[in-house]
């Protein structure tokens, strides 16, 4: 090789990271409850249950969460299990743990049993190789409120009608 000709450089080439949208997330949610404040927890989860998140196979529809023993706890979150899992696949409606600080969790529990609010996951979605959950400190809603939000989402969306004709 000669002074002139350069080396071709040998890079690393990395698997492209997943990007931060939501795969998964509880649309309902926000109908039934009045979201007061948002945390983004980590969730412990076995190699099959991750393959089944990240093709989209889960389900938010009635899950919460629930503090016990200075733990968070996601219940009822359905995921289903991996199709080309082996007989170690998991249970598909098994309790999973919530990574959250100590600050936050002391936080969550005086809120929840001083306040009965309750603690709600709107979304699940990947963060570089890491399964987050955004989790929501949420109160429920009465009837009167779900009508009224529904009544204002039509009359802005009349409005919306209305100015594009004008234009």
């Amino acid at each position: 090789m000669t002074a002139n000709e350069q080396r071709p450089s040998r890079q690393r080439t990395q698997k492209p990271r997943s990007s931060g949208g939501a795969v998964i997330s509880n649309r309902k949610a926000r109908h039934d409850y009045h979201v007061l404040e948002t945390f983004e927890a980590g969730i412990v989860l076995t190699g099959t249950e991750v393959k089944s998140l990240r093709k989209g196979n889960a389900n938010l529809q009635d899950s919460y969460a629930q503090v016990r023993n200075g733990e968070v706890w996601l219940m009822n979150m359905h995921i289903s299990p991996y199709e080309q899992g082996n007989i170690n696949n998991h249970e598909p409606k098994r309790t999973r743990r919530l990574l959250l600080h100590k600050k936050q969790i002391r936080k969550l529990v005086g809120n929840v049993r001083e306040k009965g609010l309750a603690l709600i996951p709107l979304s699940v979605y990947f963060s570089g190789p890491y399964a987050k959950v955004e989790l929501a400190l949420a109160q429920g809603k009465k009837k009167y409120d779900k009508r009224e939000a529904i009544a204002e989402r039509d009359a802005k969306r009349d409005i919306d009608r209305r100015m594009k004709r004008n234009l």
